[in-house]
Parts: structure tokens; sequence; C-alpha cells
């Protein structure tokens, strides 16, 4: 049986221990110290997310991954790929070359949590003509009845 778990999931708290796991085991990602909610906000920002969905689809060098994600400045990805490294979610190699060259690549966590944002930008992909009516509804109840 795991130690690691949520707070309140009753499996997963050892049964020989009375006092259940102490606080260092339980993962919660509501909980304001918790790594997991650190992670979560890391993943979640706007940068990170199509980051790790780009290189979900392989390999890429920091211009080339840049282009792909169109809108970022060289300073956010910049932050964005070292935050993403420090938490497990990439690898940035070095490649011996004159010039010298820098690639990107996910970790196998880091394909495992680009999976899961795959899903999410899918659904919202071919979500968009309802948020689109949603939204021109919702500014039409803005601006009140017309005349």
């Amino acid at each position: 049986m795991s130690n690691w778990g949520y707070a309140g999931e009753v499996s997963d708290i050892p049964a020989q221990d009375p006092a259940g796991p102490t606080q260092e085991f339980v993962s919660d990602v509501f909980a304001r110290g918790c790594t997991s909610r650190a992670a979560f906000e890391d993943v979640t920002s706007k940068w990170a997310s199509l980051a790790l969905l780009a290189l979900g689809e392989g390999r890429y060098r920091f211009n080339a991954l840049r282009r792909r994600i169109d809108g970022v400045s060289e300073r956010m990805l910049s932050q964005t790929l070292q935050t993403l490294e420090r938490d497990g979610m990439l690898t940035r190699e070095v490649l011996t070359a004159i010039p010298p060259r820098v690639e990107y690549s996910l970790t196998p966590l880091g394909t495992r949590v680009a999976d899961q944002l795959r899903g999410l930008a899918d659904l919202l992909e071919a979500s968009v003509p309802e948020v689109e009516a949603a939204r021109d509804t919702h500014e039409r109840g803005r601006r009140g009845p017309s005349m």
C-alpha cells in the first residue's frame, strides 16, 4: 500500500499506522505548501502548457520552439523552460557543434503531463464553436436588450 495519496483518501493510509501518514507523505494539490500544487501552478501557466504541448511533438531547439509558440518572448520562454527543467518535466541538452546548439525534450514525467494537456487542448479546439457562442451570448447580456 502506498503512502502517497491525497488527504482524506483512506485507501492510501497504511493500516498499521493509527495516526495516519505524516504530512511529508501526503500530497494534496489543494494544500498551500504542497509540491504538487507548486508544480500544478508551473505546468498550468499559459507558456508552460504550450511549451509542453510543443515538446510533446518532439525535440526542439530554442528558436524553433519560440517560433512554434506564437507570441512568447525570448525571456519568458527561457524562464518557462528553466522552471519546467527544475520540475523534472524536460531536459536541456547542449550539443557540441559550431556554433553550440541546445535542444529541449520531455522527460517521462513531462511526456505524461503533455499527454494530459494534449487531451485538454484537443477538447478546447473541438469546442471553439461552443465557446464563441457562449461568449457572444455573454456579451449580448452585458450590453442589455437591443432596441
